[in-house]
């Protein structure tokens, strides 16, 4: 039987930030099993061009990412919630056998249930390659960097975001 996880939907604020900061440190624990007790027995998702329906794919998808995607660490920042849904943005990086090191980035959009368990879950991604591995999230893991991020002073300058913490932007180096 599913056990629930609160906060149960609607969402207000502090419940959608806490939906996404729950789903940051279990999917920083690399446990396939423990990440799927999140999403409904009957969950669907798409991640990239991939179609996954059920705890069981879910549990057989994730063990198959971690075992390419070594030393895996993830952000996410709460965009928008309404309701039962939750927007988020997320960056994770990675690195595969041969320790070449990735940056994936991208949104997702999250459909809950009563109980507070994801049903329904869409990923779009983009990763490119990144060239060394540094301590840019304030000492919460290891990132790649080919920008900084920090307080926007030139809004022309900066691509916004939020993070939980304040409005946040993207310098370019």
């Amino acid at each position: 039987m599913d056990e629930p996880r609160p906060p149960f939907p609607p969402f207000d604020t502090e419940g959608a930030r806490a939906k996404t900061q729950a789903a940051e440190d279990a999917w920083n624990t690399r446990d396939p099993h423990r990440v799927s007790l999140a999403y409904t027995e009957d969950s669907v998702w798409r991640n990239r061009d991939l179609f996954i329906t059920g705890r069981e794919e879910i549990v057989a998808f994730l063990r198959a990412k971690w075992d390419k995607e070594l030393d895996y660490v993830l952000r996410k920042s709460l965009w928008g919630f309404r309701e039962n849904r939750i927007a988020v943005r997320f960056q994770y990086e990675w690195h595969d056998g041969s320790g070449q090191w990735y940056r994936s980035y991208g949104n997702e959009l999250w459909e809950f249930a009563d109980n507070g368990l994801m049903r329904r879950r869409e990923a779009s991604i983009t990763t490119s390659r990144s060239t060394r591995p540094n301590a840019a999230t304030s000492g919460r893991g290891r990132f790649t960097s080919t920008a900084t991020i920090s307080r926007c002073t030139d809004r022309r300058a900066c691509l916004p975001w939020r993070d939980g913490h304040g409005e946040r932007a993207v310098h370019r180096r």
